[in-house]
């Protein structure tokens, strides 16, 4: 930048060192800045397929989309055979959900430089995503004082449109030596400006030993920060969960802040408050709390590794067969996750948990996933 700002003290009519200036703003992060050196530029070099360019990739990255696309079609204008300007077109199309004519665009874009790595990626983005997802997983809970716990179950999570998500689930348990089953289902509403909110329920076959019925709602954004920050997102997530058990009733109030950093890192802090009420015994709350690092490992093309560690600590009251009475507990744990292919992943996760009266809680589990 003090070059350049030196350029254009010797020559402050040179509308290319104008626009090296308008760069360095664009990737600096300094996006205002940079659209209105580019706008003054375009007051003088109209005809300049490279400024309208530059002004476009500022409103993209900005978020407005629609105004980026018009400072596009005005490049192409200029520049009809130009493969770059037609690569970029075709991102805003793509970015507008425009999908059919991003994927012409890019076509274009190839036909005029065959090289085009970034045509050729393009199109390959623009194949149709999988709605679907089924997984299969198993967890256990290994005891120091009582019988271990297995659960099994599978869940379907399809996506039928931008706005409508459902999941259905089936889960088996073996709670000390006792069989039980339970369904559960959800629906998802999304809105771009407001986020998303789910509400669900399942029902169970208890046995006393899982709930009978639950019901829960969950309200989640997101805001994207900057790419040239280190903070890129936040996403935060508020949930309620009530539990039907046998002989008590139980209550969650869950909160959650997701932080997400360059190169796939995420730090993700969560709050959990239960109210627990008895049969013949007043309600009390326990509060909880758990804080989790993502992070990459390796990538080869399509496959990917990524892990994840966490510690969690709280004090529960659910008085369950793994639970009995109240307890303070912390937890040690991470997972990984295996991207076999764009459409198959494997993830697994191990945890161990220090309860008081010298009780401890070995867990791990493994699921797979299909895409479709």
């Amino acid at each position: 930048m003090r070059i350049v700002e030196r350029e254009i003290a010797r020559a402050p009519q040179d509308m290319d060192v104008r626009a090296w200036r308008a760069r360095v703003l664009s990737w600096s992060g300094h996006l205002s800045e940079a659209e209105k050196e580019y706008l003054e530029i375009l007051k003088v070099a109209r005809n300049d397929a490279d400024n309208w360019m530059g002004l476009a990739s500022a409103y993209l990255r900005e978020g407005r989309i629609e105004e980026g696309l018009r400072a596009l079609d005005r490049a192409v204008e200029l520049d009809p055979k130009r493969a770059d300007v037609r690569a970029a077109r075709a991102r805003a199309l793509r970015a507008m959900g425009e999908r059919n004519e991003a994927r012409m665009e890019f076509q274009k874009a190839l036909n005029l430089d065959p090289t085009s790595m970034e045509a050729r990626a393009g199109l390959t983005s623009l194949r149709r995503e999988p709605r679907h997802e089924l997984r299969f997983s198993q967890d256990n809970d290994l005891f120091n004082f009582a019988d271990a716990n297995h659960d099994e179950w599978a869940s379907l999570v399809s996506r039928w449109t931008a706005y409508w998500t459902t999941s259905v689930a089936g889960d088996f348990y073996q709670r000390g030596g006792v069989a039980a089953g339970k369904f559960v289902g959800s629906v998802t509403r999304r809105q771009p400006k407001w986020g998303a909110l789910t509400l669900g329920g399942a029902i169970g076959h208890d046995n006393a030993v899982i709930p009978k019925s639950e019901a829960f709602f969950d309200l989640d954004h997101g805001w994207k920060i900057s790419e040239a920050n280190f903070v890129r997102a936040v996403e935060f997530d508020y949930g309620q969960h009530w539990y039907w058990y046998q002989a008590s009733r139980i209550l969650t109030l869950n909160g959650t802040a997701i932080v997400s950093f360059p190169r796939e890192w995420t730090l993700s802090l969560g709050a959990t408050g239960a109210r627990s009420a008895f049969s013949g015994t007043g309600a009390e709350w326990r509060p909880s709390g758990i804080g989790r690092l993502g992070f990459p490992l390796a990538h080869w093309g399509e496959r990917g590794l990524s892990g994840n560690i966490f510690f969690a600590a709280g004090t529960e009251n659910f008085a369950q067969v793994d639970q009995v009475g109240r307890f303070a507990s912390q937890t040690y744990g991470g997972g990984l996750r295996f991207q076999l292919s764009a459409r198959q992943d494997v993830t697994g996760y191990a945890g161990y948990q220090k309860r008081t009266q010298n009780r401890t809680d070995t867990s791990f589990g493994l699921s797979y996933g299909i895409h479709f």
